[in-house]
């Protein structure tokens, strides 16, 4: 039997779903989810195989107007995702109207020529009859193949957006072994891990300024893996807050994430965590690339 591959990024707004769509795909959690815009920083492969078809989601950061250094390179990851690719899904919101991310998408997607179905999420969200207003103005922007409402939280046209997927994917060997459902490294599965646990936990802007880095990552003879974690933040008032009375508020958070960590190694892991303060870090194009933020 003929094996096909498909590679498709999935671009959208920040928040609108481009992880929860990619976890769901999948059918573990690969990508980290927070109800705080920005949460992807990096793009992030999650691999389907279905039969003879293996589909290949670029899970992107959201696109947005970048005010730092690290927002230049997850905008870039963006863009450079688009040109790179078989299919462009454009993820939306059931909105009637075009936003001015949503366009510069659309921009790009022509200019690169890139094929592009349009999925609308949130459709669980809305009365039916709002989506036909929804997709009568996103047919006039010319640009899609296919337009599919989904529901990237509850599954709604997930079916159908694969069928349309596999269109586009071309006769070649497996890019990955059929079981293998991302290719990132476990240790920055681990890292992605506590960082949506201090999205989850901090408020406002501090856990935007915090980057995680895996410093050990040992397996005992006895299955336990320890992890060592640095917690970078950019004020020293935010690591106290990180930290917490009492350390009370990092424990919450190095707890949280050592459940998720369990999880996805499938063993007992011994995770220690600590804080540090690299003051405006995401303005350092030396600390962004050090923090494993590269193009």
């Amino acid at each position: 039997m003929k094996t096909k591959t498909a590679m498709i990024t999935i671009a959208g707004r920040p928040n609108v779903g481009k992880s929860t769509l990619t976890n769901y795909l999948v059918g573990e959690k690969i990508a980290i989810v927070s109800n705080k815009p920005q949460t992807t920083r990096n793009r992030i492969c999650g691999i389907v195989t279905k039969e003879n078809t293996q589909f290949v989601f670029v899970d992107t950061p959201g696109f947005h107007r970048s005010r730092t250094k690290l927002g230049d390179y997850m905008v870039n990851v963006v863009r450079n995702s688009i040109a790179e690719v078989d299919l462009t899904v454009l993820l939306v919101e059931p909105i009637a109207s075009i936003g001015a991310q949503e366009e510069a998408l659309i921009n790009q997607i022509k200019e690169q020529n890139c094929p592009a179905i349009l999925a609308i999420n949130k459709i669980d969200s809305v009365p039916k009859e709002e989506l036909l207003s929804v997709i009568d103005v996103y047919s006039k922007a010319n640009c899609f193949r296919a337009i599919v409402p989904i529901s990237a939280k509850n599954g709604d046209g997930i079916s159908a957006l694969l069928e349309e997927c596999e269109k586009y994917a071309v006769e070649g060997a497996f890019l990955y072994p059929d079981d293998v459902t991302t290719d990132q490294p476990e240790r920055q599965v681990m890292a992605e891990i506590i960082r949506e646990k201090l999205l989850w936990c901090l408020e406002r802007e501090v856990p935007h300024g915090t980057a995680v880095e895996i410093t050990k990552f040992s397996e005992r003879d006895s299955g336990i893996i320890d992890i060592d974690a640095t917690i970078y933040c950019e004020k020293n008032n935010h690591k106290g807050i990180i930290i917490g009375k009492n350390g009370e508020i990092l424990k919450k958070i190095s707890s949280m994430a050592r459940v998720d960590c369990e999880k996805f190694m499938g063993t007992k892991v011994f995770l220690t965590t600590w804080v540090k303060v690299k003051e405006n870090w995401r303005d350092s194009d030396f600390l962004v690339k050090n923090f494993g933020y590269r193009e």
